[in-house]
Parts: structure tokens; sequence; C-alpha cells
């Protein structure tokens, strides 16, 4: 959305109103939409520097970066929180007098869809104290029609590691929870004259219809250099506890298109926690699954471009990607051969036929904020040779995978 502000005859400049980006699936940092292909989260110094030198062999495996914004934090008469980032050519005293009414708050939207008593749906949410939080928020059952327009149709169910299942809300829970986090930390000091720095990164998923996505976070050890003992404690735990230490790999959110009840399926990090190696293993098969049949015909793909990418991991010397996740998505809505007027045949599977091109699916890493290399300016400790933590998850990744496709 664009707030904008008249403030002379003749003089017209806009702010961008941020809001949360309802495919998060995993992660503690808010991410926000800035426009359809373009996403933006709060700018850690360390990850910034991992994109500005990022290996070429590398960026076909994550989001282009696009350099930098800043942001306003701006509260309205009502006490409602928004952020307004603004564009480097415009000036930020230009945002101080913006219309209260173009500027209306993600919160505000989820309310008054709320009260117009929408029927439609988008997720399903199982984690109470998550749910207490968000709906204390946004009052729980409304539709965010901005982005939600073409999801109309389409509504989502959020599952426990027990298999159970929560009321239906019409939001994505998770994004909206790390959003509601980070405006309170920002209101617990806020500062409508100080600007916040962003990263603008591609928005990986733009060009699926109903993007269905895999965050795992790889590797045997999570906590970065820079770690406090608590922290590095409490991090070594968590991998000892799920399958980090077992397979170098745990999940850490998921959503899953169901074609059969026109929903999506998610779980969350908690979820991913509790798995033991069987479970990881079913819960592959699960986002493998659209609630009709297991979309075996994704799995070479993935696991070629899994391949693709463990190479380049084990070029990259000194390389620690600490923390760092790794995303997989597809698009639920399989490709299909229409039928023609001239009586040509359609192919009533959904599936495009074998020799085709592969369905298209996407293999990314993100999230490099305790990433360290020789050169980086943030570099505590020296590594040699490639992150072995990684590339073990990797490996045991592709043989799951591999084992999928093939029914085992």
């Amino acid at each position: 959305m664009v707030v904008q502000s008249n403030l002379d005859i003749g003089e017209s400049r806009k702010g961008v109103l941020l809001e949360p980006f309802i495919h998060q699936v995993g992660g503690h940092m808010s991410m926000m939409k800035y426009d359809e292909h373009t996403v933006c989260k709060p700018l850690v110094s360390q990850e910034q520097w991992f994109y500005e030198t990022l290996p070429t062999t590398m960026k076909q495996f994550t989001p282009q970066y696009k350099g930098i914004i800043s942001v306003n934090l701006k509260k309205d008469s009502m006490g409602n929180l928004s952020l307004v980032a603004i564009p480097q050519t415009d000036n930020r005293s230009s945002l101080d007098k913006a219309s209260k009414e173009s500027s209306m708050t993600i919160w505000q939207k989820l309310n008054q869809a709320n009260s117009r008593g929408s029927g439609h749906t988008f997720v399903k949410w199982n984690h109470s104290p998550l749910t207490n939080t968000i709906k204390d928020s946004c009052q729980g059952k409304s539709l965010l029609q901005t982005d939600l327009q073409y999801h109309r149709d389409v509504s989502s169910l959020m599952e426990d590691a027990s298999g159970n299942q929560a009321e239906k809300n019409s939001y994505n829970p998770w994004g909206l929870h790390c959003h509601q986090q980070h405006l309170n930390r920002l209101s617990s000091k806020c500062n409508e004259n100080k600007l916040h720095q962003f990263l603008l990164l591609e928005n990986v998923v733009s060009k699926y219809k109903y993007p269905c996505i895999l965050d795992l976070k790889m590797g045997t050890r999570q906590h970065g250099d820079d770690a406090s003992e608590e922290k590095k404690a409490r991090q070594i735990k968590k991998c000892e506890q799920s399958t980090s230490a077992s397979l170098g790999v745990r999940i850490c959110g998921m959503q899953v298109y169901q074609a059969d009840t026109v929903q999506y399926l998610c779980n969350d990090k908690y979820y991913g926690r509790k798995l033991s190696p069987d479970g990881f293993k079913q819960a592959l098969c699960q986002f493998l699954h659209n609630g009709i049949h297991l979309r075996t015909d994704l799995a070479e793909a993935i696991v070629c471009q899994l391949k693709t990418l463990l190479s380049i991991i084990k070029k990259q010397s000194s390389y620690r990607f600490y923390s760092s996740s790794l995303l997989i998505i597809y698009d639920g809505l399989e490709k299909t051969i229409d039928s023609h007027p001239q009586g040509h045949s359609q192919n009533t599977s959904g599936t495009v036929p074998h020799g085709n091109s592969h369905p298209k699916v996407d293999v990314r890493m993100i999230d490099f904020a305790h990433t360290t290399y020789k050169g980086s300016r943030y570099n505590q400790t020296a590594y040699d040779g490639p992150d072995h933590g990684y590339i073990f998850g990797l490996e045991n990744l592709i043989k799951i995978i591999q084992n999928i496709s093939v029914g085992e």
C-alpha cells in the first residue's frame, strides 16, 4: 500500500506502508511485504555484509539482494502502529503529516474485515499461546483483503506434532505473530523521528499461485560466534534434542496446499523440534502430499537442485552458515494440459507427463545474520574447510527425498 502526503500544491511524496508477509512460515524476525516482488526485514549488519560480498556461484540459491530502505514507525491518534518505508529519493519529513485515513495499519484492516463478517478463512492455528497473542492484537477472525484476494477460495489448517487441529483463522498466524512481537519491541521505545534500516530482498514465492513452503534449519550447530554462554547452551540443547544433531537438519515451519480440501496444512517450529528422524521423514512426505496423492513428480527436481547446492557449499572454504535456513518451494497448483476445441486430449491426472520440463520448484538459502567466513568484517573465529554440519544436513536431506521418490 502507498501512503501519500500532499504538502504543497503540485508536490506529491509517497511512502510505502509495510505489511506482514503472509507466507512467512518460520523464523522469529518479522518479514514485511514491500511490493509484489520484494520483501524486507530488519537490517543486521552481518547479514548485509554477506549479501554484499556473496560468491557468484551462490547467488542462484539466495534471494536477490535489492539494497536497504529507511523505515519510520508511525502511530495514529488511536495508538495504532504501522511501519512506513521511505523511498531514498523522498524527504523523511514529507511523511510527518501523512493522512491518517490513508495510513491504515494492517490491524485496522483486519478488524474492519472482521466487522464485515467475512466468511473466508486462510489459516487454522493450533499453538494456543500464539493464538491468544494474535487474537488480542487483531481479534482473530478477519480477512486481510489486500494480500489474500487471490486466496479467497483457500483456507488453512495448523497441526501440532500429535495431529490435533484448532479453530480456523483467516490470516497466517506465524507471520503476524512475528510482526506483532516486532511492533511491541519498537513501541516500547517509540520515536517517530528515528529511522530504522531494513534489507530489501526478492520475494521468492511471488511467482507461485499456491506456494508450498518448507523452512529447514540447516547444520548441526545453530549458535553464532557472538552468542552469549547462556544462548550458546540453549541452542546446543535444542540441537541435541532434535533432528539437528541426528540429521543435520530440522523443520522450522511448513505450509502445503491440500487440493482435496482446498486448504493449506501448516506446521511451526515447535512441531519440528519434537520430530524424531522417522517423524522428520514422514513430515517430508506430508510436505510432498497434496491430500490426493504424493507429488513424486517434484522429488527429482528438488534433489537435482539440492545436489547442485551441495557441490557449491563443499567449495566454500571457511564459510559457516550458523542458524541459517533453507527454503524448498513449489506451487500447489499442479500443471495441467488443457483440452482444445479441436478435440485434443486432456491430461486428467493433473500433472505434466514425464519427459517434459521439471515442475516449478525452488531451493533458497536465507537468514545469514550469524554467517561467518574469512574476509568478513564480522569474522571472530577463523575456520578452515567447508561447513561440514551444513553438508551433513544436505546429504541426509537428499537421501530422504530420493527414498520418497522411489516409495521407500
